[in-house]
């Protein structure tokens, strides 16, 4: 972002402050502001909707953010005065310094600079976004799975058959996969019954970075 930019964002920041035991957010409640973290710690944690055998979390701390869900809603080209439900629960685990940027600033914001529209901004947003992280690693374990299946399967037949073919190889657990697994390592699986919920977890809401040429 250009110095222009970061001045409009700055100056509609507003400063907050949280006791240890605050809940920021729960999950499904309306967003109404992004909070970016100077100090402290949060625990930041999801159930899916309250699904039966599924649970995440993971912690925030300083130079983090939460209330991404804020941002699709800014970007979104069609105005709606419904704010974002929360798909995460956010409480302080400590006393907590934080920067607070309310719905309606940074919808002003997203509406005057064309560059927060930018493509380039998309990576960024899945990256940082505790709801891309845990979607992207929970479908690489879910795909993980069926390949497993798919080649204990293949060894079965093969035993079956007697036959000397070497069952068909898989290629190997590429950096993304282990990356993923270890990201994930956090999520609770319950028992065989439940083991689909993981799969089934939806891709988050993409804001709309589509911008004209210059």
């Amino acid at each position: 972002m250009d110095e222009r930019m970061l001045d409009a964002i700055c100056e509609r920041l507003k400063p907050a402050l949280c006791t240890e035991g605050t809940f920021l957010v729960r999950e499904g409640d309306p967003v109404n502001e992004m909070l970016f973290i100077i100090r402290g710690h949060l625990d930041s944690y999801t159930t899916n909707g309250g699904r039966t055998g599924f649970f995440n979390s993971c912690g925030i701390g300083p130079g983090d953010f939460c209330g991404e869900e804020l941002l699709t809603w800014a970007l979104d080209p069609r105005p709606s005065v419904i704010l974002p439900s929360s798909t995460r629960t956010v409480k302080s685990i400590s006393e907590v310094e934080a920067f607070a940027l309310v719905a309606e600033d940074l919808k002003f914001v997203a509406s005057q600079f064309r560059r927060l529209h930018s493509k380039q901004l998309r990576h960024k947003f899945r990256f940082y976004s505790h709801q891309w992280r845990l979607w992207s690693a929970c479908f690489i374990q879910a795909a993980w799975r069926r390949c497993k299946k798919r080649r204990e399967a293949a060894e079965l037949k093969a035993k079956e058959n007697h036959t000397e073919n070497e069952p068909a190889k898989l290629p190997p657990v590429s950096d993304l996969v282990t990356y993923a697994a270890r990201l994930a390592a956090s999520t609770r699986r319950g028992a065989n019954k439940h083991s689909g919920v993981v799969g089934s977890l939806k891709k988050p809401a993409e804001p709309d970075f589509s911008v004209e040429e210059e």
